[in-house]
């Protein structure tokens, strides 16, 4: 048997306490209304202490005392025990008043002390209920015996009080053990009912923040659920019955054979929508309606996470290569400039150059595959753009033997950017380069404006030519690696360019023009705290 503890001192009493002992007060209300009509269509025939209807008056303060502590438990949360002890004396009081005016515990009036003892042992707690019981068995007990000095009771009435007394304690204990039983299952249900919400918050996080769309659809191919990436590939709306015939009529075709033969194999479908092409799965659940749960994945974006595991395992390939590749390029390149202090004519001159000139392009190549590991070094700091640039141009127009007149630069507003040195200075150069080959080579064919955008904190860095521009079917392949419409270029140097971008926070895009080619940089103008 379970056994009954002690109320744990200052224990926290839930609402569920507060609401049992209001009902237990109710109850007590309107068998206090009983009384009272009982007293008045039935009055005693002799009377008590020299009141005319003691019945009438004993009920009478019964029910003022049970609507009094009605009154205070909906209005004072507090002193529980306190509160249930004094409606359990007054009830003990009341009622054996009752049981003895009307003949003892043939009067039934006991009967009603059980039914008090056995609410008493769901609401309260602890040892209290047994205290409770006690209380009941000496006042049934004192009641008995005052009628014996009296000569009103026979000797079996006192086996009869025994009985009662001893349901007492019975009714009592066994409705305070269902009393915990039931708390324990409610406290338990609590608990799992917060682990359950706390799960489903976390499942409804995870459902929204996933890069692949979800639907849940009835068999008759209605939206049941969507998180908000489906929105985006399907062009789904808010409110109002949604069916999936309205988002694609060809997924909704597809679904229906799904549904005639059901099978895991994924199809590909167009979004109308978006017009992206999906991997479209469909899964039977085990739910009461056997909705049918549908994943949705870009494949562009499937695509593009697989071009960029094969870019880094060509990255790390071509870096294992292009240093097994430096030493001999560097004996080559050093024997060929040792052969040219030697004279030489005709044709093995010529060689020679060829010799020298390839050597050089293969280093720039080796130079460039090994600087793509760079763009996790990035050390930045504030650059003044206003001193940089000048030095930067006065080197680029000496290295290259160009007029100083054909790159123009235009600087506005703060001109301080928050980047590597040493990253904005190849970057710039890859920039201008290509801008070079691609001018007309006159004065001012080349601009390099530098925007200050303070209200932003963004700086932007245009390199702009007088070229032809990039054709529209090359414009998304520029920044790929070793794509390239020179024949002597690598098809490396836009390609790091962005990514030393993106190590410094920066973006390297490609703007509409009238004419020419505009690269933008653009950065933060201030370190980001």
């Amino acid at each position: 048997m379970m056994a009954i503890g002690p109320e744990e001192p200052g224990a926290r009493l839930s609402a569920a306490h507060w609401t049992s002992l209001r009902y237990f007060n109710y109850y007590r209300a309107c068998l206090a209304s009983l009384l009272v009509v009982s007293s008045l269509f039935n009055p005693p025939v002799s009377t008590s202490f020299g009141l005319g209807n003691f019945n009438l008056v004993v009920a009478s303060f019964y029910l003022v005392a049970a609507l009094g502590a009605l009154s205070v438990v909906h209005f004072l949360s507090r002193h529980f025990n306190q509160q249930l002890s004094m409606c359990v004396l007054v009830d003990v009081v009341t009622l054996t008043l009752f049981m003895h005016f009307g003949g003892g515990l043939r009067s039934g009036y006991g009967v009603m002390l059980l039914v008090m003892l056995g609410g008493v042992g769901l609401v309260g707690q602890g040892r209290l209920v047994l205290f409770y019981a006690a209380i009941a068995t000496v006042s049934v007990l004192l009641e008995q015996s005052y009628r014996a000095t009296h000569g009103n009771v026979e000797l079996n009435e006192f086996f009869q009080a025994g009985l009662f007394c001893a349901g007492f304690f019975g009714v009592a204990i066994s409705a305070r053990l269902l009393a915990r039983r039931v708390i324990a299952n409610e406290a338990l249900a609590f608990r799992r009912g917060v682990d359950l919400h706390n799960q489903m918050l976390v499942s409804q996080r995870v459902i929204a923040e996933m890069q692949d769309g979800i639907l849940v659809l009835s068999r008759a191919g209605a939206v049941r659920q969507h998180n908000p990436r489906s929105e985006e590939l399907l062009g789904l709306r808010e409110g109002g019955d949604i069916m999936l015939s309205d988002c694609s009529v060809e997924l909704s075709r597809r679904f229906v054979m799904w549904c005639d033969q059901p099978d895991e194999m994924p199809i590909l479908v167009r979004a109308p929508a978006s017009g992206k092409q999906l991997r479209v799965r469909f899964i039977a659940t085990e739910s009461s309606e056997h909705d049918v749960l549908v994943l949705l994945e870009d494949m562009e974006r499937l695509q593009e996470q697989a071009r960029q595991l094969k870019l880094a395992a060509l990255g790390r390939l071509t870096a294992s290569i292009a240093h097994e590749i430096r030493n001999p390029l560097s004996a080559i390149h050093h024997a060929g400039e040792l052969l040219c202090e030697t004279p030489v004519e005709g044709l093995e001159a010529r060689l020679l150059r060829i010799i020298i000139d390839n050597a050089q392009r293969v280093e720039r190549i080796v130079n460039d595959v090994l600087s793509i590991g760079q763009r996790d070094s990035a050390h930045r700091e504030q650059v003044d753009l206003r001193q940089m640039l000048p030095h930067f141009l006065e080197e680029y127009a000496f290295k290259e033997e160009l007029e100083a007149s054909i790159v123009r630069c235009e600087i506005s507003g703060y001109a301080s950017l928050f980047f590597d040195r040493s990253h904005l200075h190849q970057v710039l150069w890859n920039l201008l380069g290509n801008a070079l080959r691609h001018s007309r080579k006159n004065a001012g064919s080349i601009v390099l404006r530098v925007e200050d955008g303070r209200s932003s904190g963004w700086v932007d860095i245009h390199v702009i030519d007088d070229g032809e521009g990039v054709a529209v079917d090359c414009r998304e392949q520029i920044f790929e690696p070793f794509f390239t419409t020179h024949s002597r270029g690598t098809g490396l140097g836009l390609y790091i360019a962005r990514e030393l971008c993106e190590a410094n926070g920066a973006r390297l895009v490609l703007l509409d023009s009238a004419a020419g080619a505009d690269f933008c940089i653009s950065g933060r103008g201030r370190e980001c705290r």
